[in-house]
Formats: structure tokens, C-alpha cells, sequence
């Protein structure tokens, strides 16, 4: 069993479950969550508004464009697993140092890829410098979701929510500024400025951050997914990661071509993605803590909704309805929002099955684990999202692309809505034959009603 990392959790008495004033180290560790998740959310979402014009003009094709962005998931797929597994041994405050460390060092270094000759040598050093990068990455979301959830075990959602503003500014300003100093100063600058930001980061957290000791557990990611809800889950992850990678590698050279902006201008645009996910995410993330129950009701939902905004984005070419921006801006909104709803319950719940229904111990490595399966099958959503989406893109459009990305996403939230509603016919008849057990034979009286909680929509 992992050492305790504040006793105050421990209480069981109706006092402790009052709202109590957070400890030093739970303040501390969410100052370093949060400037971990800003900084790392902005280098990243930086190259959306200028990188696939930069790269075209390089020799890169719409296809290398999404392999590009797609070799990051990959890399950070398999350092998600690694550090995940491994992340008791490593140390999670170490992990997280050293992956600000290498992730600065990376978007500094990808800043100077404009003087590499065009062609096969630009496209490789791409290749090399994002994939060192995304391990780099790895390892600090790894760290910083395991952490969250030892030090607010009773909370998780709503820390994760909160430290969701944090990432929805990163991607929020991410995109305007990088696209505002690309217009202004050229391929460098945004890369140099933001790359030194996050090497501020690292001694800063070096101060700040607690460290956490534990013992390494004996299970693995095997054990995880002999779950079918967690390997619904995961497959819900999966299309949430993917539809926000089809945006990086498309959508820039979408509304470039289609109206006419500025690489500022789609920073701009790509606002209406974030902002919504950024506002909606605390109150989504209170809202799962409070009533446990209505998670999975949450992220069918919320899938839903999402396929509908992918389906309206370009639009669908079924629908015969003609390009429009106040469109695409309000569909990126309502994706944005549909995101947070489907995001947020998602780590939560996995971990409550891990717990409760397949007997995980409590503690530090079981979380890294849940970590590093939640950023394993996010990052391959990243690797097809641009992958499958720029092939479509080129071979077809971005209206086909998109409408192909929001049947995946319906396609998961049905599965996991499917597989919820048979768990809970399943559960009442069980209920109902003990209940049937349990009543003497004389007993008029029938079996009792199943009593519902509050918003147990397909618990």
C-alpha cells in the first residue's frame, strides 16, 4: 500500500465529509499542475494555425503533414504505457521535471527546423524532434494525472476540471499567439518564446511540487482491459483525441482555402474549440463529483453531441448545406463544450471500475496505470485523428473527413450507452432475485421496488 500523503483524507466521521480548507501540499500541487498543464497545452497547441502551411511550402504533402502530427501520438502512446507502469519507480516528481525539461528543449530545437533543406531532411528532423518531445510530454501528464488523483482521491473530477481551465487557456492562447508571431516575426519566434516559458517551468516545480512515495504494484494494463466498460471507455477516449488531432492537421488549411484567412485569423477561429471546453470543464467536473451516478450518462451525451457538431462542421456533404464560418465557429463551440461533457467523467469512472470492480489496491501505481491507459488510447486517437484525416482530406475533403470523425465518435458513445443499459437490466434482475430470496414465503407482499438514485441515467 502506497504511504499515506495526508491524513485529513483518511476521516471517515460526518465532519471530514464538510468542505475543508486545503492543505499547503494540496495547494502547492495544484500551482504545479496547473502551470504544467498551461505551458505544455500552449507549446502544443501552437502549431496549428502556421505549421501545415510552413511544411507545405517545405515539400510536405497533406498525408506527411498528418504524420507528422500523428508520430507524436505514437511516441507518446508507448511513453504513456512505459512511464505509467513504471512511474513508482521513476518517481512521479522526477517524471514530471524531466518531461517539462525535454519538452522545452524539443519546441526550442523545433523552432530552427525552418533552416533544415527542404524536403526528405525537413520532413525527418520533424519526425525526430516531435517524437522526442511527445516522450517528453508523456511523462509529465502521466505524473500530473496520477498525482491529482492520490492527493484528491475525493475530488478527482473536480480538480480535474478546475485544472482544465488551466489547459483550456493553453490551447486557447496557444493558437493566436503562435499564429500572431509567426505573421509578425517569422518560424522561430513563437517556438524560442514558449520553449523558454517552459523551461521556466521546470525549477519552478522543482520548488513547489511534493513528492510522493509508494510501493510498485503487482498488477498490469491487462488486468484493465478485462473490463468491457473500461475498454468502452477507452475506446470513447480514443475518438475524443482523434477528433482534436483531425483539427490540427486540417482544419488551419481548411479555412485558409475555403475562407480566405489569415494564419491569425484561424487562431482566432479555433477559440471557439477551446473557450467552451475551458468555461464548461470546472462545472462539468463538479457536477461528476456530486453525482457519480450520471457518468456514463454524461459521456454518451456528450458523444453524441459531438458527432452532431462533426457532421454540421464542414458540412456533411449529404446534407447539401454550403460552407459557412458562423457555422463552422458554432460548431467548434458546441464541440468544445460536448468534449468537456465527455472528457471529464472519463478518468473518474475508470478509475472507480479499477477499484471496485476489478479489485486494483489503492494507491499510487494503480493510478500511474490508469494514467498511462487514459494517455496510452488518447495518444493513438492523436496518431489516426490527423493520419486517417488528412488521407481523407486529400483523397476526398474536409467535409468527408469530418463527417467520417463524427460517426466514429457516435459509434462509441452507442456502444457504451448499449453496454450500460444491459448492465443495469442485468443488475435489477439480480436485485430482484435476492430480494425474491429474502422474502418469507408467506409474505403477500411482493417483491420491493427498485429504489433509483438521483441521475443514475445508465449507471
Amino acid at each position: 500500500m502506497d504511504l499515506p500523503v495526508h491524513s485529513e483524507q483518511t476521516e471517515t466521521s460526518p465532519a471530514a465529509e464538510r468542505p475543508a480548507r486545503m492543505s499547503r501540499r494540496q495547494i502547492l500541487t495544484l500551482i504545479s499542475m496547473a502551470s504544467v498543464n498551461f505551458s505544455s497545452m500552449m507549446c502544443y497547441s501552437i502549431l496549428g494555425p502556421f505549421f501545415p502551411n510552413e511544411a507545405t511550402k517545405k515539400g510536405a504533402s497533406q498525408t506527411v503533414i498528418g504524420l507528422i502530427f500523428g508520430c507524436y501520438a505514437i511516441s507518446n502512446l508507448i511513453g504513456s504505457l512505459v512511464m505509467g507502469k513504471y512511474i513508482v519507480q521513476i518517481g512521479a516528481k522526477f517524471m514530471l521535471i524531466a518531461g517539462l525539461f525535454v519538452s522545452s528543449g524539443c519546441t526550442i530545437l523545433f523552432g530552427l527546423l525552418d533552416r533544415a533543406p527542404d524536403g526528405a531532411v525537413f520532413i525527418s528532423l520533424c519526425f525526430i524532434v516531435r517524437s522526442i518531445d511527445a516522450v517528453g510530454f508523456a511523462a509529465a501528464m502521466t505524473s500530473t494525472f496520477a498525482m491529482t488523483a492520490k492527493i484528491f482521491p475525493n475530488n478527482v473530477a473536480t480538480v480535474l476540471g478546475s485544472l482544465e481551465i488551466f489547459t483550456g487557456l493553453g490551447l486557447i492562447l496557444g493558437p493566436p499567439v503562435g499564429g500572431w508571431f509567426y505573421h509578425s516575426f517569422g518560424y522561430e519566434i513563437p517556438f524560442m518564446l514558449l520553449g523558454c516559458f517552459l523551461l521556466i517551468m521546470v525549477p519552478f516545480n522543482i520548488i513547489v511540487l511534493p513528492s510522493i512515495e509508494a510501493n510498485p504494484s503487482k498488477y498490469s494494463f491487462l488486468r484493465l482491459l478485462r473490463h468491457t466498460k473500461i475498454v468502452l471507455i477507452c475506446f470513447v477516449i480514443f475518438t475524443l483525441s482523434s477528433g482534436l488531432g483531425f483539427f490540427d492537421a486540417t482544419l488551419s488549411l481548411f479555412a485558409m482555402k475555403t475562407f480566405s484567412l489569415s494564419p491569425g485569423y484561424v487562431g482566432l477561429i479555433m477559440l471557439g474549440l477551446s473557450l467552451p471546453y475551458c468555461l464548461a470543464s470546472p462545472l462539468l467536473g463538479y457536477f461528476t463529483d456530486k453525482y457519480p451516478d450520471c457518468r456514463v450518462g454524461m459521456i454518451v451525451t456528450g458523444g453524441v453531441i459531438t458527432a452532431f457538431g462533426f457532421c454540421l462542421l464542414g458540412p456533411a456533404p449529404f446534407l447539401s448545406i454550403s460552407s459557412q464560418l458562423w457555422l463552422l465557429v458554432l460548431m467548434l463551440g458546441l464541440i468544445g463544450f460536448s468534449l468537456g461533457m465527455t472528457a471529464i467523467p472519463t478518468f473518474p469512472e475508470i478509475i472507480t471500475c479499477a477499484y471496485s470492480e476489478q479489485g486494483c489496491e489503492e494507491g499510487l501505481s494503480t493510478l500511474g496505470m490508469v494514467s498511462g491507459l487514459f494517455g496510452a488510447f488518447w495518444s493513438m486517437g492523436m496518431f489516426c485523428g490527423p493520419t486517417v484525416g488528412g488521407l481523407i482530406t486529400q483523397h476526398l475533403n474536409f467535409e468527408w473527413a469530418a463527417t467520417v470523425q463524427g460517426g466514429i465518435g457516435f459509434l462509441a458513445a452507442f456502444l457504451l450507452g448499449i453496454h450500460s443499459l444491459c448492465q443495469r437490466r442485468k443488475q435489477r434482475v439480480q436485485e430482484d432475485q435476492q430480494t425474491d430470496e429474502s422474502s418469507p414465503l408467506l409474505n403477500g407482499s411482493g417483491p420491493q421496488p427498485h429504489v433509483e438514485g438521483e441521475c443514475n441515467l445508465f449507471a
